[in-house]
């Protein structure tokens, strides 16, 4: 009776969501996600400094089926996505380079304050940090900001976007909320007009709507969609949800963490097991690498053995 209640609770709870028209919303599987969250006690209030309480926020879009199927916990919880909206980022790059307004090949100048990194996200990528006076190209900085999520790519690609650019491709979507407000530097250093804008959120809904149009190709069109999913395929961090995948599954993803937000969002593709899965969590990273392995692991198994 109580499982029962739960189902109807948690059906209830994402129509009011407003869940897209795109895809049938499973209860039966959130409450399977639910209590894959429980057990690792990651259903509850957390403390995350000065920005108060926040909550876990998780999609899973099922791709076997002839409609997707959703499920999740909280999956339009508005949450910091850290390093995880550069997809946004470079969705919009590619349009502009699909429109034929700028060219992957273009070569661009490194300008402070963007050249913010002084270490690497990941140590044993050889590629040098970006300076203030290097000559690099659009391609070469989409790689770097996702594959090894450079902020200073991430700042260069913003100023060439324009976010006024990349939040009308995000209201194009309906992806509201999700508006792309920050470089990534502190706000003494961002651009007039910026120093005192709301910090930018996401939800794991819009994450994974976003990799299912990628999936599909239907992101701008289908040269985009692809490109980025080549670029998410190279993607170098791998300490997070890909820890609990099988080695027959190749995992299209972006990371991103930051003090106490831990996400990690992607296609997840073993030929046969197809699904995204879009996890954002208000914990420290060094806090979370077993859960988020387990987490990776029983969403996985649940998947395989839909039928």
């Amino acid at each position: 009776m109580i499982k029962k209640l739960i189902i109807i609770l948690l059906f209830f709870f994402n129509a009011f969501a407003q869940v897209p028209e795109h895809y049938t919303y499973d209860a039966s599987l959130s409450e399977k996600i639910l209590s894959i969250v429980k057990e690792l006690e990651l259903d509850k209030d957390f403390e995350v400094g000065e920005d108060g309480i926040e909550q876990i926020s998780l999609a899973v879009i099922d791709l076997s089926k002839e409609k997707p199927v959703l499920a999740g916990v909280n999956f339009d919880n508005y949450i910091y996505p850290a390093s995880v909206y550069k997809i946004y980022i470079a969705a919009e790059i590619l349009r502009q380079v699909s429109d034929k307004k700028l060219n992957l090949y273009d070569r661009i100048e490194v300008k402070s304050p963007n050249d913010v990194d002084r270490s690497k996200e990941i140590k044993s990528d050889p590629r040098p940090l970006l300076t203030a006076g290097d000559t690099v190209t659009i391609n070469y900085l989409i790689d770097l900001m996702i594959t090894r999520s450079d902020n200073s790519a991430a700042n260069c690609l913003i100023d060439i976007a324009d976010r006024k650019n990349i939040n009308e491709l995000i209201e194009n979507y309906n992806w509201h909320g999700s508006e792309v407000t920050r470089k990534f530097l502190s706000r003494r250093s961002e651009d007039p007009g910026y120093e005192k804008i709301r910090g930018t959120e996401t939800c794991a809904l819009h994450a994974a709507d976003f990799m299912y149009l990628v999936y599909t190709n239907q992101l701008v069109n289908h040269w985009v969609s692809m490109q980025i999913k080549t670029f998410l395929g190279r993607q170098l961090d791998n300490s997070k949800l890909a820890q609990g995948l099988p080695r027959t599954a190749v995992f299209y993803h972006k990371t991103g963490w930051f003090s106490y937000w831990t996400n990690d969002v992607g296609i997840v593709d073993d030929g046969k097991t197809k699904y995204i899965i879009s996890c954002f969590i208000p914990v420290k990273e060094k806090d979370l690498f077993p859960k988020m392995k387990i987490i990776s692991e029983r969403i996985y198994d649940l998947m395989r053995f839909r039928d």
